[in-house]
C-alpha cells in the first residue's frame, strides 16, 4: 500500500508516517513548511519520500498522488489562536486544501481518504454530551467553521464520486513533537521566569486530551477496510483535566514553584471552547481502545518536550 500525507512534516503527520512505514506502506509526505525536523530520520530512507508543496495546487498534488492508495490529509491550520485575527488562515490552509484533495481525488484519484476534523465544529455547548448524530453543530472559531465546511465538501464528494472517507473529530492532541498550545506555552513562559505563571482564562476550562500515538493507531485500524461512504467518529480519551491542573503537572516536572496569575473569564481567548463532554461509544463499539488519559498524555507530553 501506498499512501499520500498532506501535512506529513507536521506533529500528527509525521507520526502517522513512522507508523505507516513501520507497517510496510510506501509514504509520500507533501507539505508547504520547510522545517522538517520531525521527518529528519525518514528522510532518504526506502519507502519514503518527502515533496514541499503547496497543497492548494492542485496539479502538483495530483502528481505526488499518483499511484497511491489512500489519502491522509493532514494539512490544516492547527493552531485555533492564529486565525483570531485573520481568518484567511483557515481558509487557505484547511477548507481550500481540503477542496484541492478532493478535486485530486475526484479527477485522479485514489477514492480512499481520512479526514482530521474537531471537537470544535459543535462550538460551545457546556456539559452537553456530544455525539456525532448532533444536529445544528455552531462553530464559535474560525478553525471550527473551516474543518465542519471540510467535513461538508467530503460528504459530498464521498456520495458524488462513490469515495471512502473516515473523519475522525479529535480533541487536543498531545505527545512528542507538539509545537503549541497551552503545554507547550506554559512550558516557555516558566524557562523564561520560573517565579511566575500567567494562565489565560479562569484556569477552569476542563480539556479533553488523546495521546498522539493512541491517535494515530486509531486512524491505522479504522482506516484499514474501509467500505464506501463516508464514517465519522468522536476520539478521545474519555477523560479530561482542566487548564490548572495541567499548570500543577508543568511545575512538577520542571521543579518550580510559581504564582499563578490569572487574566479572568471562562475562556482563554475569543473562540476558546472552556468545556466539552464526548460521546465516544461509536468508536468504541467499533474497536477505539487507547492507553493514556488526559493526564497522563499531558504528563507524559511535558516529559517529551523537557527531554
Amino acid at each position: 500500500m501506498k499512501a499520500l500525507i498532506t501535512g506529513g512534516a507536521g506533529f500528527i503527520g509525521s507520526h502517522l508516517a513512522d507508523l505507516l512505514i513501520c507497517k510496510g506502506w510506501s509514504v509520500v509526505s507533501a507539505d508547504l513548511s520547510e522545517d522538517v525536523r520531525n521527518i529528519s530520520h525518514l528522510i532518504g530512507t526506502d519507502g519514503f519520500d518527502h515533496i514541499r508543496m503547496d497543497i492548494n495546487d492542485t496539479p502538483e498534488l495530483c502528481k505526488a498522488a499518483k499511484g497511491c492508495d489512500m489519502i491522509f490529509h493532514m494539512a490544516a491550520n492547527s493552531d485555533i489562536r492564529a486565525s483570531e485575527k485573520d481568518p484567511d488562515i483557515d481558509f487557505m490552509n484547511t477548507l481550500m486544501t481540503t477542496r484541492s484533495v478532493l478535486e485530486c481525488m475526484r479527477m485522479h484519484g485514489p477514492g480512499r481518504l481520512f479526514f482530521p476534523s474537531t471537537s470544535a465544529v459543535y462550538g460551545d455547548r457546556g456539559t452537553e454530551l456530544l455525539n456525532e448524530e448532533l444536529g445544528n453543530p455552531e462553530p464559535v472559531s474560525y478553525y471550527g467553521a473551516c474543518k465542519l465546511a471540510s467535513e461538508a465538501l467530503i460528504s459530498a464528494y464521498t456520495y458524488m464520486n462513490s469515495f471512502s472517507s473516515v473523519i475522525f473529530r479529535f480533541p487536543n492532541v498531545a505527545g512528542p513533537r507538539l509545537t503549541h498550545g497551552v503545554i507547550f506555552d506554559f512550558i516557555d513562559k516558566l524557562r523564561k521566569n520560573p517565579d511566575r505563571l500567567e494562565i489565560l482564562g479562569d484556569g477552569n476550562q476542563d480539556k479533553q486530551y488523546v495521546h498522539v500515538l493512541d491517535l494515530v493507531r486509531g486512524i491505522v485500524k479504522f482506516t484499514g477496510d474501509m467500505s464506501t461512504g463516508i464514517r465519522t467518529y468522536n476520539i478521545s480519551s474519555g477523560s479530561s483535566v482542566t487548564v490548572r491542573r495541567i499548570a500543577d503537572i508543568v511545575c512538577e516536572e520542571m521543579g518550580v514553584s510559581p504564582e499563578y496569575v490569572y487574566t479572568g473569564g471562562r475562556t482563554g481567548w475569543k473562540g476558546d471552547v472552556p468545556c466539552f463532554r464526548y460521546d465516544t461509544a461509536k468508536a468504541e463499539r467499533e474497536g477505539w481502545v487507547y492507553e493514556h488519559d488526559s493526564e497522563g498524555a499531558v504528563r507524559e507530553t511535558v516529559r517529551s518536550v523537557l527531554g
